[in-house]
């Protein structure tokens, strides 16, 4: 398989990373088995939050001897690379959650330190003290290198531009835009690691092996794969030995491209909670999901309960303030309505 070098940190992974998030939808014994599978059939890149629940837990009890699974033995610590994040806004925030993703993984250190989608970029001397507390935590030996995630292009390209951090988590797929693909060169010319999450965009992309295939056209880019099911790791693990690349696969990602790309949700979620209770990152791209997976799966009452609970919709402009895409989102919900009711009602047949 394809090796990726996260810039000037040196962290080497073959170009496939396990995203931790999904395992905080499963049990232990479920999500110690695909982490250590994973590791058994070559994932190296474990990325999880602090944010995410449990999951950097299940991720400790993967590495721990003294707890059995069939089949699988325990993940090394020093064999692998751990990247977690923290959205604190504090130093003193931020240093309780370092310590407690060390106490939840089991691990004297964590490899990449991310600050989780701050809405500026943090650097010294600015008056937040994190930039600072970052220095610290390395100066101590907890964490080994500093890196930042962002849905803001404007916010990853300072970082990036800054010299400060040494990895950039941003959202990365074969729908992504001109300024997407330029912030990936971008990397690669100052030598930033470049980590593609939402590399499915959210579920819109239903090939992975197409996902796959964009990505070996980026020698930097290192994609996470949110895994939950073992049938989904099975398919990345596959990638392992036969890397997927073919004409046929072109022609999907173009068409795709020609048919998805633009002002369509990405299901980051940073727009919810709504005060109204809409689903938003399910309901602003309902047009794409039920076209690009079962129909019957979003044709349920309660799925058109979720979708009717558009009109309830305050106007307060909330989730278009948040939307780091910068989104209408009222009105991508409203046409997502409108669409639905006529798939529903059979005006629309798909």
């Amino acid at each position: 398989m394809t090796q990726v070098k996260l810039g000037r940190c040196g962290i080497i992974s073959p170009k496939n990373a396990f995203g931790a998030l999904p395992i905080q939808r499963v049990d232990d014994k479920t999500a110690v088995r695909l982490l250590r599978k994973a590791y058994a059939n070559g994932f190296t890149f474990f990325d999880t939050a602090r944010a995410y629940s449990d999951s950097e837990h299940k991720i400790g009890l993967a590495m721990s001897q003294s707890y059995k699974t069939d089949g699988y033995e325990y993940i090394p610590r020093e064999k692998i690379t751990i990247a977690t994040k923290s959205g604190a806004t504090t130093p003193d925030r931020l240093r309780r959650d370092l310590e407690r993703s060390l106490s939840e993984l089991g691990c004297g250190y964590i490899d990449i330190y991310q600050l989780h989608n701050p809405s500026f970029c943090p650097k010294p001397g600015d008056g937040t003290g994190i930039y600072e507390t970052l220095l610290e935590f390395k100066a101590e030996g907890k964490i080994k290198h500093i890196g930042i995630t962002n849905h803001r292009l404007n916010v990853a390209r300072e970082a990036v531009t800054s010299g400060l951090y040494e990895t950039l988590q941003f959202p990365f797929c074969y729908l992504a835009s001109e300024a997407d693909i330029e912030l990936v060169k971008l990397c690669r010319e100052l030598n930033v690691g470049f980590i593609a999450m939402k590399a499915l965009s959210g579920g819109l992309i239903t090939r992975s092996d197409a996902a796959y295939a964009f990505m070996l056209r980026y020698d930097n880019v290192l994609p996470i794969w949110g895994i939950q099911h073992e049938s989904e790791l099975d398919e990345f693990i596959s990638y392992f030995d036969n890397e997927p690349a073919s004409d046929e696969l072109d022609a999907l990602i173009l068409h795709d491209r020609s048919e998805l790309s633009g002002s369509f949700c990405r299901g980051c979620g940073y727009c919810m909670p709504c005060p109204a209770g809409i689903e938003i990152f399910n309901c602003a791209r309902m047009s794409q999901l039920i076209r690009r997976s079962p129909s019957a799966n979003w044709l349920t009452e309660e799925k058109q309960k979720m979708m009717e609970n558009i009109t309830n919709c305050k106007n307060c402009g909330r989730c278009k303030s948040k939307c780091p895409y910068g989104l209408d989102t009222p009105t991508l919900l409203r046409q997502n309505l409108d669409d639905y009711r006529k798939i529903v009602s059979g005006e629309i047949k798909i």
